[in-house]
């Protein structure tokens, strides 16, 4: 009998006939709730998972599962205590978005100092000579803090220095300083936010950050200074940063994510000028979405073949046999 591979939500093609050519039987989910997901896991010994939450409840009912494959770098939607303690590993893809991001956030960058999605949308509206009073930046010589110095922030800070001459500095939560390039100055948290034209944020949501960067932070900025957040949007508190937009305590902000996703219609981020906003979509290229399926689903191919996983998030001291 074929191992089964539950898919929650859709993943591209290449991800799922890497399953089939090995064998394995694809199982389409009914839904993402916790309750879709505890009818569908049954029977399954994997599952390849986008954005939907797999908590402790549908781990215990996926009483043969010994894997669940993060689609893409973030697991915080995964239970990872309760998968430890049951047994199962968890993996992700953390190289699979590295250079998507890094090149989305990059645009996302000239866009603010451009002011180029604002002037796009009064043109829309008829005012052609917006840009009289409303002119944007140049970015070389400028100042970007890169918050989170992981593959992607150092993407970033690369493509940022080398194609916009930009200054470079990085606060890393380790403060790792090895193999640090010698374009890139790592700094204290106080730093980061308040020397920088542009902070721009990388960091996983943990534990221990959510809500991190707030009022405190915004202060600390200069009132020029923009923020770019593709990364999570629970490590700001977003109350805040409404507040700071208002205030002019800085000048803009761009946001991939939101910490309610999709936001509410009546969320004062959605009306303000000097906010951008996407859709969560810093990925969402065909080569990246390509990238994670296949990686995700390597994953689940090694594990349900008797070996470790190549990029493991937990460590289940004993895995369930096979």
């Amino acid at each position: 009998m074929a191992y089964r591979v539950l898919i929650p939500q859709a993943v591209a093609r290449e991800g799922v006939d890497y399953l089939k050519e090995r064998g394995y039987e694809v199982i389409d989910g009914s839904g993402t709730t916790e309750e879709d997901l505890i009818r569908d896991v049954k029977d399954c010994d994997a599952i390849l998972l986008r954005t939907a939450v797999v908590s402790r409840a549908v781990l215990e009912a996926g009483t043969k599962l010994r894997i669940v494959a993060r689609h893409g770098a973030g697991y915080n939607n995964v239970d990872l205590k309760a998968a430890e303690e049951l047994g199962i590993w968890v993996t992700n893809a953390p190289d699979s978005t590295t250079n998507t991001v890094a090149e989305f956030t990059l645009g996302a960058l000239i866009a603010l100092a451009k002011r180029s999605v604002l002037m796009s949308s009064k043109l829309h509206a008829g005012d052609y000579w917006y840009k009289n009073t409303h002119k944007g930046t140049d970015l070389i010589g400028k100042t970007l803090s890169v918050v989170g110095f992981g593959r992607i922030g150092r993407e970033v800070a690369k493509k940022a220095h080398y194609g916009l001459g930009m200054k470079i500095l990085a606060y890393d939560p380790k403060g790792r300083t090895e193999d640090t390039p010698d374009y890139v100055e790592i700094v204290d948290w106080e730093r980061a936010f308040s020397e920088a034209d542009f902070v721009t944020l990388h960091m996983p949501l943990t534990a221990t950050n959510r809500g991190s960067i707030g009022e405190k932070e915004f202060l600390m900025m200069k009132p020029e200074a923009q923020l770019l957040n593709c990364a999570r949007g629970e490590v700001v508190d977003q109350k805040a940063l409404t507040a700071a937009l208002r205030k002019g305590e800085i000048a803009g902000a761009f946001l991939d994510v939101l910490e309610q996703e999709p936001p509410a219609p009546d969320d004062p981020l959605l009306s303000m000028e000097n906010v951008i906003l996407t859709p969560h979509m810093a990925s969402n290229t065909e080569e990246c979405m390509a990238l994670m399926a296949t990686q995700a689903a390597s994953q689940i191919h090694r594990v349900l073949s008797g070996e470790k996983p190549d990029w493991p998030v937990n460590r289940p001291e004993s895995p369930r046999a096979l």
